[in-house]
C-alpha cells in the first residue's frame, strides 16, 4: 500500500501544469491583426476567442486569436461556431473586448495506442473526453486516409473540441487544433510496442472510406508527423 501511495505522489508533478489553464482577460490595444492583451495566456500557441459586448444583455464572439508571445496575439479569420443557421458576426475587434484564452480546453480528444492506455489517461483527469470513435467516423465519412493537423482542426471546429491529446513514443503532447501548435508535453511510459492502428477506437472497420478494409500499420508512425 505504501508503494502505491508513493507512486501516486511521485506521479503528480508529471501531470501538474500539463493542461494549460483557461484564462479570462481583455484586449488592451489593436493594430491591424495584432492584439495586445491585458494579461498573457499561460503558453504561446494557445488560441482563444474574443467576445464583444453590445449591451448589458447581449454579447457575441467576434474573433479568434492565437498568442504569439507573452501578452501579444494575432487575430485569425475563421468562423467561430460551425452552424449553417447562425449568422456571422462582423464586428471589428476593439480595446476592452473580453478574451477567453484556452476556449473549450475542457473538451479533449485523446488519440491513444490501446484501450488500456486510453482508460489509464482518461481516469486521471476530469475532462470532457471526446471519444475517438467520433473522429474515426469523421475520417471515414470524409475519405481521409491519415490523421493530419488539417483534419484535426476541421473535426475540432465541428465538434467543439479544444485540445487534442496525442500519445507518441515515450511522450504525450497537447495540440491546440486552431493554432496547430503544441501547448503541452510530458513523458509517458508503459506503452505497447505498436498499438492499434490508426488509433484506439471501438470499431474493427467501418463500411466506407479509410476503414472499409482491415487497417494495417504502426500507430506511432501514423501520429509521428503531427
Amino acid at each position: 500500500m505504501f508503494k502505491i501511495i508513493l507512486f501516486t505522489l511521485l506521479s503528480l508533478p508529471l501531470w501538474a501544469g500539463f493542461f494549460p489553464s483557461t484564462v479570462h482577460t481583455s484586449v488592451k490595444s489593436v493594430h491591424g491583426n495584432s492584439v495586445t492583451l491585458n494579461s498573457s495566456f499561460p503558453r504561446n500557441g494557445m488560441s482563444g476567442v474574443i467576445v464583444h459586448r453590445y449591451s448589458s444583455e447581449l454579447s457575441a464572439i467576434n474573433g479568434r486569436l492565437i498568442q504569439t508571445s507573452a501578452g501579444r496575439a494575432k487575430i485569425v479569420h475563421q468562423n467561430i461556431i460551425h452552424h449553417d443557421n447562425l449568422p456571422s458576426v462582423n464586428t471589428k475587434v476593439s480595446p476592452n473586448d473580453k478574451v477567453i484564452g484556452g476556449y473549450l480546453y475542457k473538451n479533449v480528444l485523446l488519440l491513444a495506442p490501446s484501450r488500456d492506455v486510453y482508460k489509464r489517461i482518461t481516469s486521471r483527469s476530469s475532462k470532457n473526453w471526446i471519444h475517438p470513435d467520433l473522429f474515426a467516423v469523421f475520417l471515414s465519412s470524409n475519405g481521409y486516409n491519415k490523421v493530419t493537423k488539417a483534419n484535426l482542426k476541421e473535426f475540432a471546429k465541428s465538434h467543439q473540441v479544444g485540445l487534442i491529446y496525442i500519445v507518441k513514443r515515450n511522450k504525450a503532447i497537447l495540440l491546440d487544433p486552431i493554432s496547430s501548435k503544441v501547448v503541452g508535453s510530458r513523458a509517458i511510459s508503459n506503452l505497447p510496442s505498436r498499438g492499434q492502428f490508426p488509433f484506439y477506437m471501438r470499431f474493427d472497420k467501418l463500411s466506407s472510406g479509410w476503414f472499409s478494409s482491415e487497417a494495417k500499420g504502426n500507430y506511432y508512425s501514423g501520429v509521428g508527423s503531427i
